[in-house]
């Protein structure tokens, strides 16, 4: 019952959302939303984390040419948005909220027992540029771009145990430069803009173990995080 009403309901939103964008009559809603200097919202999103690994020695008879694998897994993006107009094509927008990702990573030459759960708590801060293109109707496509900075909260960067006590460890500070393309939807009571966004780490995230052989992190030279935010903002 509780699928069925959900179906339901995101039919009837889909269904509302089309008739107001699509109206037969080319009704222009939020017609002077574009035209303040400030505006405010919230996002709500989805996201996925990924380790890009720059390593020390590059093993050409090993298969993959990798040391670890990484499991991907989807998460939970929440946060805040203030937008300032600075010309009719661009704004410039910060971004901050919170991202919960969980990530799986296990050294693929040594056995199942090197499994590490990496759960992850971010403090996502990003400083954006948004390029607009003019709006057409009801619709308003435009490119994101810029840098950001974060505090992962689960980082255990000063915790003493390393990997050969079970801990995996990451640097509780980590910066970013961010990519992305999105659409403004102007529907009757709000704007919404969903938007899809390429976050890549430019500094190394590892702490390293005690152990200079350590499978987790001695052949390591950079491991850097890279991730897929798929937001919803409300505005």
């Amino acid at each position: 019952m509780k699928k069925i009403l959900t179906i339901f309901l995101l039919l009837a939103g889909l269904n509302a959302m089309h008739a107001q964008l699509f109206s037969g009559e080319s009704i222009m809603n939020q017609q002077n939303f574009d035209q303040q200097r400030w505006s405010w919202g919230y996002f709500l999103g989805l996201n996925t984390y990924d380790f890009n690994f720059d390593y020390k020695d590059y093993n050409p008879d090993y298969v993959t040419g990798q040391d670890f694998r990484v499991e991907k897994r989807i998460g939970f993006n929440v946060g805040l948005v203030g937008n300032l107009k600075l010309s009719h094509n661009f704004d410039l927008r910060l971004e901050p909220g919170v991202s919960f990702n969980t990530r799986g990573y296990q050294a693929l030459k040594a056995d199942a027992n090197t499994y590490r759960e990496i759960n992850s708590t971010y403090v996502h801060i990003p400083l954006l540029v948004k390029f607009n293109a003019n709006r057409l109707n009801n619709f308003r496509p435009f490119l994101v771009g810029g840098v950001s900075t974060s505090i992962n909260l689960s980082s255990n960067e000063n915790n003493p145990d390393d990997n050969s006590a079970g801990q995996f460890r990451m640097t509780t500070n980590s910066y970013y430069y961010e990519i992305g393309f999105g659409i403004d939807l102007y529907l009757y009571y709000f704007k919404l803009s969903p938007s899809l966004r390429g976050v890549f780490a430019i500094n190394d995230e590892l702490i390293r173990d005690a152990d200079p052989n350590s499978i987790y992190t001695g052949n390591v030279d950079k491991m850097m995080s890279r991730g897929v935010f798929l937001n919803f903002v409300f505005q």
